[in-house]
């Protein structure tokens, strides 16, 4: 298969300018290009890896993905599929989130070839030396407000008579300057993005047009979504996070574990490094077991993201737990240290403490939906403290919140 025809087969592939001619690049020359990611949290989740998994996809091809840390964007607010207005955060946070993000991309997009190695660029390198009266008059001259208010990042905000302040409105004309700088400093010819950034790029594509003379090209993949039609990334217990320190690799394992049925097949293509004739055969020997291919999914996905070893270790202590054998050390653990067992540790605390629960309210609610177990024994006490079992117990405390999620509380010296 052909880049592209790989992209299409996965489901990668949305909107593309120009596919004819950027297929006839991308097979004889390797080239660079962008995917733009802001730091607003302090990790990227499930959501974000159709991007990167179209990277890593790309990079196997000989493509060098230049992956574009938003610094500069952050502080503005992308409006693109938001209802309103994003929470300006300080530097030190900006900082933070950014450093957690390339830990992430370490672990997907790193390459033996020293030719398709990943690139990283802060926009806070050019969108802060801006001179704004410059800008706008080089710049700014070639958006027109028809145009800009066409677009569905500004269109539905505007429909639905949510507001949209200025600076946001600026933001698509920024994130087509990123794509100018790009171009010029990496000669970037490809800007990636999910479907709701079709309009930004696009905004880019024209700029670097109209100044620059050079043909530029972007893409979109679709909005990824379940079965259900819910967006991926999110769960009722809370975002699927890809740094382990926010959620733990069992518990990522966990969630491709128990994914749809409808989605398993689809997810092998987008998730995992699979090629089509493994795909294939995986489907037809499994196929009147699903089970079996979840499994395969997620072992897949949690070793790219955390390594063989724990994607192992996960799949062990599934089975251990779900066959009633002894429970896995392996189990993402709480250690207590003795100054805070001289205070009462509440249940309730843990589950939201390990990521269990969303708030103390969610976490109380489920214990008093017969949701939570210690040591396989039921409690209903939604302020019930674990110190007295604790200091009974030599091995630590098993938890179980509802049927699938499982941590361990031990005490240390």
């Amino acid at each position: 298969m052909t880049l592209i025809e790989e992209l299409k087969f996965r489901g990668f592939l949305n909107q593309c300018t120009n596919e004819e001619t950027l297929n006839k690049i991308i097979n004889s020359n390797k080239i660079k290009f962008y995917i733009g990611f802001d730091c607003t949290a302090k990790s990227l989740h499930v959501g974000s890896l159709i991007q990167i998994m179209i990277m890593r996809l790309f990079q196997k091809y000989g493509h060098t993905p230049i992956v574009l840390i938003g610094k500069g964007t952050t502080r503005i607010g992308d409006p693109s599929g938001k209802d309103e207005t994003r929470r300006i955060l300080s530097d030190d946070e900006i900082d933070s989130n950014a450093e957690n993000l390339r830990q992430v991309f370490d672990r997907f997009l790193t390459s033996d070839n020293n030719e398709s190695k990943w690139i990283t660029r802060d926009n806070s390198e050019w969108l802060d030396k801006l001179n704004y009266v410059n800008f706008l008059r080089d710049y700014g001259k070639h958006f027109t407000i028809n145009k800009m208010l066409s677009f569905d990042s500004v269109k539905i905000r505007l429909d639905r008579e949510q507001s949209l302040n200025f600076v946001e409105f600026n933001y698509m004309i920024f994130q087509a300057y990123d794509f100018f700088e790009l171009s010029n400093r990496d000669n970037c010819i490809l800007q990636i993005g999910g479907s709701d950034q079709w309009g930004n790029i696009i905004n880019g594509v024209e700029l670097i047009r109209k100044v620059s003379g050079k043909e530029t090209f972007g893409l979109t993949t679709p909005l990824l979504t379940n079965a259900n039609g819910d967006k991926m990334g999110k769960t009722a217990d809370g975002a699927v996070w890809l740094n382990e320190d926010m959620l733990s690799a069992y518990d990522y394992w966990q969630f491709w574990r128990n994914v749809d049925d409808r989605d398993v097949i689809r997810f092998l293509k987008l998730f995992t490094d699979l090629s089509k004739k493994e795909i294939e055969a995986i489907e037809k020997e499994n196929i009147e077991n699903v089970n079996e291919m979840k499994i395969v999914l997620a072992n897949e996905a949690t070793t790219m993201l955390h390594g063989l070893d724990k994607a192992k270790k996960s799949e062990e202590t599934a089975k251990n737990i779900f066959a009633d054998n002894d429970l896995s050390t392996d189990l993402p653990t709480i250690k207590l240290g003795s100054e805070e067992l001289n205070n009462d540790i509440l249940l309730s605390d843990l589950i939201l403490r390990i990521n269990f629960a969303s708030s103390k309210s969610s976490s109380r609610k489920l214990i008093r939906g017969n949701a939570v177990k210690i040591d396989k024994n039921l409690i209903k006490d939604e302020f019930f403290s674990v110190n007295a079992l604790l200091r009974k117990s030599s091995g630590g405390l098993v938890i179980s919140v509802g049927k699938k999620k499982y941590f361990r509380v031990v005490a240390i010296e």
